[in-house]
């Protein structure tokens, strides 16, 4: 698996390194690169020159004051935490930061960083793939474009595969075997309608039995929902109160796009809620959508952690909206961040 991945990974490196997008590596020195893929932008970051060292985070607030001493609320014993994409102007990775680069805050609330860590950890990941009838003629070139995934992907990521079609059903239960994972869809036959919502739901729960602190979905689908029993506003309730990262690539045909209007929204809102993307290549374009997917597994892995233990004055808000935000080095330029827009909570 280790050499089967390594090869796959050279190959995923070669291919993006015709791109735009790679990798920068911020250090004291004058900055360097990689050959690693990147995405595009989301939210604007301003820019401020600080060293890169381990000094505790500032007391400044912004939109509240946080009581001082005893005063203060603790709104949950437990590690809230963000995972967090920084790209350049370009599309590039930035890596090499620090928490002393990072504002948290929850409620416009400025937050003390209880955790840090920018390594490349490896996730507990769920692919969420169409087998309705209209993927029918899409199986090879998008199961080329899972296998490029997998194999970019960390070493010792974990894998489940949920198929749907009429219904979900769990095909593969984590493993970290490409061809364990992959090799059930050689013998898929496309038919039947689009439990989307049902697949989503389902992949959300098994995600967050992973063994991985971090945890992941892909969904590939060409069509919006028509067969589920569970309703949107139930599966946009789990997903906002589940710590699992969305990434959605919705195979669009220009002659017939089963994503247009509401399809494509839904994919597009329940990916930004969690910090992950929304991709919409075309049906027949096996190259866009093979990069895509490297690009989805080389984010992966060049994400920051930040956790830390809420504090605020209304203890009994259950929809906590956080905010990050970024103070890199000079000479970054603008950057751009991608992160989940905020966690719940539960009175006890």
């Amino acid at each position: 698996m280790t050499h089967l991945k390594g090869r796959f990974l050279l190959a995923a490196l070669m291919a993006v390194s015709v791109l735009t997008a790679s990798a920068v590596s911020w250090q004291p020195q004058p900055q360097t690169q990689n050959k690693d893929g990147g995405v595009s932008q989301q939210e604007t970051a301003s820019i401020s020159d600080e060293k890169k060292s381990a000094a505790k985070p500032s007391d400044h607030e912004t939109g509240k004051v946080v009581p001082q001493g005893d005063q203060k609320l603790q709104l949950a014993t437990q590690l809230v935490n963000v995972v967090v994409t920084v790209t350049d102007y370009y599309g590039r990775f930035v890596t090499g930061l620090n928490k002393d680069h990072f504002d948290v805050f929850d409620d416009k609330v400025k937050q003390q960083i209880a955790h840090f860590s920018d390594e490349d950890s490896p996730v507990s990941l769920g692919i969420v793939y169409d087998v309705s009838g209209s993927m029918k003629d899409r199986i090879v070139r998008s199961m080329h474009a899972l296998k490029r995934f997998v194999e970019t992907s960390h070493d010792d990521d974990d894998f489940f595969l949920i198929g749907f079609n009429d219904r979900a059903n769990l095909i593969q239960d984590f493993t970290n075997s490409a061809d364990r994972l992959l090799g059930h869809l050689m013998f898929v036959q496309a038919k039947g309608s689009t439990a989307l919502y049902d697949a989503a739901y389902l992949a959300v729960e098994k995600a967050k039995q992973g063994r991985h602190n971090k945890k992941a979905l892909l969904i590939i689908s060409d069509g919006q929902d028509n067969n589920s029993r569970y309703t949107y506003r139930e599966l946009r309730n789990l997903v906002k109160e589940a710590d699992v990262q969305i990434y959605a690539i919705g195979i669009t045909d220009p002659g017939n796009d089963g994503l247009a209007g509401m399809g494509r929204s839904i994919l597009e809102e329940i990916a930004r809620m969690t910090g992950g993307r929304a991709f919409f290549p075309s049906a027949y374009n096996e190259a866009e959508l093979i990069e895509i997917c490297t690009r989805i597994a080389l984010e992966l892995r060049h994400q920051y952690a930040i956790g830390f233990y809420p504090t605020d004055v209304e203890s009994d808000t259950k929809w906590h909206k956080v905010h990050v935000a970024v103070n890199p080095p000079k000479g970054l330029g603008h950057l751009s961040l991608s992160f989940k827009e905020g966690y719940q909570t539960f009175k006890k």
